[in-house]
């Protein structure tokens, strides 16, 4: 009975509702019903997970960084969390961290503290359906604070367009996954700066062209040879013409081979790589905005040529045009006068039976 008893106690500073493995370093707080972090988590621990939880919240000091120093990864998917404050995750020896499966409406910028933070991996899948996280993760991310980043999760959450410059601090990353958003563009995404980047999946988005900016940002990234883009609704009109010539050259895409039209319809299901500018009938230019300012051009040079021979008009008629002008005048005098006689008789009583008489 006594031997029964030593093995079935909790390992000493473990957590009631945990469990917890000394040798491994780990901490298992898994479907517990937890509603705030234990206050009594062992020193020793270098790997914690807390999920599915009823947590809703993060305060500062969530994880004391005197108390746990050597916490490197910890897993918080899966959870009720709405918002994490500043100061929350600011953990000394943090590698890696999960909160996928949350429900984030309020993320701090300084949720790592004031200095950097060591993080290494971030996975934040569907967890940023609030677009205001998403511009508070976009401030955090360019304030430096992540730069040793080598990997980052967005995928899952429904993004329609991305904060300009949001990736421009993170020298180290190496894999990005914005795999089934909502994307429906890259021009305001600026990839300069990702010297390491490695891996790019854009796969199950709305993406509908690929420009040529964002395409001489991919050829001049020299580690990124995996790019992901299965799975989108491409637009198979005179725009494309320089994403398949792209296509064609590049040996960056995985599976450029199944990539197809949705649209227009009579393109629909035919292979990007097979696409001749034959097929798109690309007589006009596809540059919006240059043939919007072709065609101002274009109608200020024929206003410009009516309002000339308006005026050389005038001026060949500027005789004939006086002589009319002479003739309004005379008859506008003539018209004046009369009405001008009527208001003298009717002003003058001695006068009005002899006009009224006059009319008879």
């Amino acid at each position: 009975p006594v031997l029964l008893g030593c093995g079935s106690a909790q390992p000493s500073g473990c957590p009631a509702l945990c469990e917890c493995s000394e040798p491994a370093k780990t901490v298992k707080c898994v479907n517990r019903n937890l509603t705030a972090v234990p206050p009594d988590l062992p020193p020793y621990v270098r790997s914690l997970f807390i999920t599915g939880n009823p947590l809703t919240h993060l305060p500062a000091g969530a994880f004391p960084a005197q108390r746990l120093p050597d916490l490197a990864s910890l897993n918080l998917s899966g959870n009720h969390l709405r918002a994490v404050e500043a100061g929350a995750l600011a953990l000394p020896a943090l590698r890696q961290l999960d909160l996928s499966g949350n429900a984030l409406v309020s993320f701090s910028p300084q949720a790592f503290g004031e200095g950097g933070s060591p993080l290494e991996e971030l996975a934040l899948r569907g967890a940023l359906r609030d677009h205001g996280v998403l511009l508070s993760l976009a401030a955090l991310l360019q304030s430096g604070a992540l730069r040793n980043l080598s990997r980052l999760e967005l995928a899952d959450n429904g993004l329609l367009l991305l904060p300009a410059g949001m990736f421009t601090a993170l020298p180290a990353l190496r894999q990005l996954d914005l795999s089934n958003n909502s994307l429906v563009g890259l021009r305001n995404v600026s990839f300069q700066g990702l010297g390491q980047l490695q891996s790019l999946n854009l796969s199950d988005n709305s993406l509908g062209v690929l420009w040529n900016s964002t395409l001489a940002q991919f050829r001049s990234l020299p580690a990124l040879r995996h790019i992901v883009l299965g799975h989108n609704t491409w637009v198979c009109d005179c725009a494309i013409e320089d994403l398949v010539a792209w296509l064609k050259e590049s040996n960056q895409v995985e599976g450029k081979e199944a990539l197809t039209c949705a649209s227009p319809e009579k393109m629909l299901g035919k292979a990007l790589l097979k696409i001749n500018s034959s097929d798109l009938n690309c007589s006009m230019p596809t540059d919006l905005p240059s043939q919007l300012q072709t065609s101002y051009v274009f109608l200020g040079i024929v206003l410009a040529l009516i309002g000339a021979i308006f005026l050389l008009v005038l001026y060949l008629n500027r005789k004939g045009i006086k002589k009319w002008m002479h003739n309004i005048r005379d008859a506008c005098r003539d018209h004046m006068e009369g009405y001008h006689y009527r208001y003298e008789i009717n002003a003058d009583p001695r006068l009005t039976n002899l006009s009224s008489n006059s009319d008879v």
